[in-house]
């Protein structure tokens, strides 16, 4: 099964030393038993080459695929161009940390203001994320927004954006359900055509998974499921929480496809097979 953990849901062992790049590792590996990473730069912790080189032999070691590097720091969008250019800046040189880190999909946040994209925001974010596709294409990756805050929360904006970056190398990160233009659900399904990656946050896990994750499965969504935590209390539990849930929809959705005949005969007849409705005292 393809499931991730974002490295963000382990940010409160993180403020208080108790885990770095290379303990998430070993905890994705071998406390969860999955074959993927999913970094966030803050776990990360340096630009340095020859760190990255070290992480990378840990990624590789451990045989994981990095399925998301999700970059924070180096949004696209500032009102102050000199801001505008120092995250520019910055993001190049992610780009290249997310080659280095063999990473499948990449993100980058719009930056911006909750409100409708002015024609000089729109116009600059397309170029860039046009300029990261490229690099993203010429290497082997995807990358694009995450709907994380700001520009990027109001599925219009990401629609028109993801319309006119039109590259191949470019994709959603899609947060499941975080929109703050109402239809959350309709937001989920809107933006899935574009989906590469996904971050399936707590609230989300408890109340509406299976549905949520139906959109984007129907609509033939292959990529990770990354769960993601954010309380900074009982991470280690929490997550694991969140990744059973998260395993149990995807094998129902799987026995399902495969027992059809099966679940058509016990639609007639609910509880104990060795027993009739009358001695079950259905009848």
């Amino acid at each position: 099964m393809k499931i991730s953990i974002a490295s963000y849901s382990f940010h409160g062992l993180l403020a208080e030393g108790k885990i770095d790049a290379f303990g998430y590792l070993e905890s994705c590996k071998y406390r969860y038993g999955l074959d993927s990473a999913d970094f966030w730069n803050g776990i990360v912790g340096s630009t340095d080459a020859d760190y990255i080189r070290k992480v990378r032999q840990a990624v590789e070691e451990r045989e994981l695929t990095v399925a998301n590097y999700h970059v924070d720091g180096c949004h696209l969008w500032e009102d102050d161009p000199e801001a505008r250019e120092r995250n520019y800046k910055v993001a190049l040189q992610h780009l290249h940390i997310a080659h280095q880190l063999g990473a499948k999909t990449v993100r980058y946040d719009t930056g911006g203001k909750l409100e409708p994209i002015s024609n000089e925001q729109f116009d600059y974010i397309v170029g860039k994320y046009q300029e990261y596709a490229q690099f993203a294409y010429n290497h082997g990756f995807k990358v694009g927004p995450e709907n994380h805050w700001g520009l990027s929360l109001i599925a219009d904006n990401m629609v028109n954006i993801a319309v006119a970056v039109d590259s191949v190398a470019y994709g959603i990160l899609l947060h499941i359900g975080h929109w703050e233009d109402g239809d959350e659900a309709g937001g989920d399904r809107r933006l899935a055509p574009w989906t590469v990656h996904t971050h399936v946050d707590a609230n989300v896990t408890r109340h509406c998974l299976e549905e949520r994750m139906n959109i984007l499965l129907d609509e033939g969504y292959e990529g990770y499921w990354g769960v993601e935590h954010h309380s900074t209390k009982n991470e280690y539990a929490e997550v694991a929480y969140q990744i059973s849930e998260v395993r149990r929809v995807l094998q129902k959705r799987a026995w399902e496809s495969h027992n059809v005949e099966s679940i058509e005969a016990l639609q007639g007849k609910a509880g104990n097979p060795l027993l009739t409705l009358a001695q079950e005292g259905i009848a």
